[in-house]
């Protein structure tokens, strides 16, 4: 026994094209007009009023430039100044020069005082519902969680700090506030250094120097010019012991005093270098109680018109988009629950205007006139069309409805075509009678308005 083999060929399959009637939903959408535009124009008013309606926020802003050089703003006339920068680059990696200092600005240190200075207290849950730390002052991390930014602009050693508000008062005295605790908390870091660095070299110089004045009141040997004048007692002691232990006592003593002299020399120049960079410590530490923030914008008081948000372009935009998604959703809400026949409701193979098209129904029925067709009749047709139509005698009619009669009718013929009017017609019997055609494997051919 032969195994037949069959071969699947996918393109062999029909083709299932997606078809989408752009008729049918361009009407759906007109007949709701009326609709859309009331739904429309009410979410629209809506955004607008919000406009007047929420309350005002202001934002106040200020941008501070930051001086890295070390502990003095003269860098370039201090021998001993250190770039933070470099040192942080080389040893960390960061890209942002301004780290550590954006650090500095949302610390505790600063942030405790700001909070403190304008009462930022928790208020009640929802405005209404008082809590256990209602009253309480904000704690730094709560602070920082809203309505604040500090960024630093690429590329620049320039930090812009941002507050909104309802209140533009509170917002420009809380960014004055926290200029005011940073600048404060830079100096006593600048000056906290400085006076550290002067002290360690103050001390060294005091030892450097009591070591050089007992070096000095210890010298001994003889200056180098005594050798010179021991010629005569060099030319003797060829000829006497004496004289050859006086000359090497006279050259112990120049070799003796040449050691100390060094000695004395060395630690001169020790105390010389102390002296300078002590010098240099006391100018650095004179400036360290000057600031090396710039305020390059100052925040500004704004006036009542000079909110941040709401904005009304915004607002309308806000309007415009939500206006047109929500009427959108409200005309397939009404098309889907409405208790007459609507557009959505129909199939695919639709003629929109019986009166109109006529001749497009009377062609589908010349291609059709050895077929037995019914016409579900949920609505009337107008004297004039039921006049034409008795030229095809393939042609039945009879009334929609969930009945003997109505199922006889459907199994007997070989199409069915309905008759609907849009807004008229009972969705709920429309629906129905689509229902149980599909029961008995019968499908409607063609809708047909009236």
């Amino acid at each position: 026994m032969e195994q037949q083999t069959i071969y699947y060929n996918p393109q062999d399959e029909p083709d299932e094209e997606l078809t989408i009637d752009l008729k049918k939903i361009f009407l759906a959408f007109w007949s709701r007009k009326k609709l859309i535009i009331k739904v429309f124009s009410a979410v629209l008013i809506f955004f607008i009023l919000l406009t007047f309606i929420m309350p005002k926020k202001y934002k106040v802003e200020s941008d501070l430039y930051i001086n890295k050089s070390n502990n003095s703003n003269l860098a370039e006339i201090n021998p001993f100044a250190i770039e933070e920068l470099n040192v942080a680059n080389l040893t960390l990696g960061m890209n942002n020069p301004l780290l550590n200092e954006l650090e500095l600005m949302q610390s505790p240190l600063v942030i405790d005082n700001v909070i403190k200075e304008n009462d930022l207290r928790y208020k009640k849950l929802f405005g209404i519902i008082p809590t256990r730390k209602t009253g309480e002052l904000l704690t730094t991390k709560v602070f920082l969680k809203k309505n604040i930014s500090f960024k630093n602009k690429k590329g620049t050693n320039v930090v812009t700090i941002e507050y909104i508000n309802k209140d533009p008062e509170l917002a420009y005295n809380v960014v004055n506030s926290i200029i005011n605790n940073y600048i404060i908390l830079h100096k006593e870091l600048n000056s906290e250094k400085s006076k550290s660095d002067k002290k360690v070299i103050e001390e060294e110089y005091i030892k450097a120097k009591t070591e050089l004045e007992k070096k000095a009141a210890s010298v001994s040997g003889l200056p180098e010019q005594a050798a010179a004048g021991a010629g005569n007692i060099s030319a003797m002691s060829a000829f006497s012991t004496s004289a050859q232990k006086a000359l090497s006592v006279i050259h112990s003593q120049v070799v003796e005093g040449q050691r100390s002299k060094m000695e004395v020399s060395e630690e001169a120049a020790k105390v010389a270098n102390l002296s300078s960079k002590l010098q240099w410590a006391k100018m650095v530490e004179e400036m360290s109680d000057t600031s090396k923030v710039l305020v390059l914008k100052e925040p500004q008081m704004l006036r009542d018109f000079e909110y941040s948000s709401p904005k009304l372009l915004i607002n309308i935009l806000l309007g415009i988009i939500f206006g047109v998604i929500t009427s959108l959703g409200a005309v397939i809400f009404v098309e889907n629950v409405n208790k007459k026949l609507t557009y959505s409701m129909l199939g695919d193979n639709i003629i929109y205007d019986i009166e109109k098209d006529y001749r497009k129904l009377k062609y589908s029925l010349l291609a059709r006139k050895d077929k037995k067709i019914l016409f579900a009749m949920f609505d009337n047709i107008s004297p004039n069309i039921y006049t034409q139509l008795k030229e095809f005698k393939n042609i039945s009619m009879v009334k929609c409805d969930i009945s003997n009669e109505f199922v006889n009718a459907v199994e007997n013929a070989d199409e069915i075509m309905s008759v609907a009017r849009i807004g008229e017609t009972d969705s709920e019997l429309y629906k129905e009678v689509r229902a149980m055609l599909g029961e008995i494997n019968k499908n409607i051919t063609k809708e047909i308005l009236v």
